[in-house]
């Protein structure tokens, strides 16, 4: 990158002032002690002299010694391919140096400690990654091995192992689906396809999809109020559905048996509504709900994990929502209950 100098004279007219006002009192002490004040006008025109001297030395000597050492440390920092720093012509003046290399500093700063918090983050990714693929590989290998060990014979055990390692391979596949999506969600490699779609029948219909799962644990899904007239909305139906899912399929697992899981639409503003998903189950400590929407994050540090899924439900949701521009807000007492709610643009079909 061509680094082109912006000359500052600051440096070389105040030394230069200096230097004058010195010998212009020095040559005043010495005119005074020995009366020679008929010499006074010459005394002045020799005070400018040194004046104009001492500027044009030290001038040069600004640009040719400590230019030098200021293009090299320019010339340093841009192999680091900073943007911002020397992004015009450099200055000699060294106020203006010094704020540009702090502000320089600072910037570093930040990306240091930005790419340490992405480098812990790496790591716990990596750790849950693995944690959440080798218990369905490891029973996968197990219920084979024992197959190929001599349980192959054994038409009942081969159908029961066989089916057992079936749903593990079912798990990868569910985890494996989670995660090319939230990736894509991240890196906004994923299209929304956005239409005008009810968004009560859409619970309804997870409601439906839902209603045996919830029925194992006597969980009873439900509105908050008979919604005579639809909701229209303007999104993405399909991944609408998916949010709607992850988070009615969250209050089942962690609800009380013999709960209730509640989803209500309200008016927000003008052009938006909110979707509520209520729960009376075991709630969130309220430590964890700054981070529950963290891919894999576990508010059981034990590792055990009592329901199944991928750990990518709620940051699935998070995306998904971000992407839609909207916002996704949580609620949760310790054994109160959970609400989480999220925001959703009306569509220009909306009913009066």
């Amino acid at each position: 990158m061509a680094i082109k100098l912006r000359k500052s004279y600051k440096f070389a007219f105040r030394s230069s002032l200096y230097i004058s006002v010195a010998l212009t009192v020095f040559i005043l002490g010495v005119t005074y002690l020995a009366d020679l004040w008929n010499y006074l006008p010459f005394m002045v025109l020799f005070a400018l002299l040194i004046f104009g001297i001492s500027f044009f030395i030290i001038q040069i000597r600004v640009e040719k010694f400590i230019y030098k050492r200021i293009k090299k440390i320019y010339d340093d920092v841009s192999l680091l391919e900073s943007t911002s720093f020397a992004s015009g012509p450099i200055t000699t003046d060294m106020a203006t140096l010094t704020s540009e290399i702090e502000k320089f500093a600072k910037d570093k700063r930040i990306e240091i400690d930005t790419l340490k918090i992405r480098e812990e983050y790496r790591k716990d990714f990596l750790g849950n990654v693995s944690h959440e693929l080798k218990t369905p590989l490891f029973t996968v290998q197990g219920y084979i091995l024992t197959l190929l060990d001599g349980a192959l014979e054994d038409k009942k055990v081969r159908k029961k192992y066989l089916q057992r390692a079936n749903k593990g391979v079912e798990r990868l596949i569910y985890i494996v689906k989670d995660l090319d999506l939230i990736t894509k969600l991240e890196v906004g490699d994923l299209s929304l396809e956005e239409s005008s779609f009810d968004v009560i029948e859409l619970i309804q219909n997870v409601f439906e999809l839902l209603e045996m799962k919830a029925s194992k644990r006597n969980i009873s899904l439900t509105f908050d109020m008979d919604y005579k007239t639809p909701v229209y909305v303007w999104a993405d139906r399909d991944k609408i559905q998916q949010v709607i899912t992850n988070l009615v399929v969250n209050s089942i697992k962690y609800g009380h048996t013999g709960g209730t899981t509640e989803v209500s639409v309200e008016n927000l503003i003008k052009n938006k509504v909110i979707v509520r998903v209520t729960d009376n189950g075991e709630g969130i400590p309220e430590s964890h709900i700054p981070r529950i929407f963290e891919r894999f994050y576990r508010i059981d540090k034990s590792g055990s994990r009592k329901e199944g899924g991928s750990g990518l439900g709620l940051s699935i949701v998070k995306h998904i929502i971000e992407a839609h521009g909207e916002k996704i807000y949580v609620e949760s007492v310790v054994e109160v209950g959970s609400e989480f709610s999220f925001t959703l643009e009306k569509s220009k079909k909306q009913s009066a």
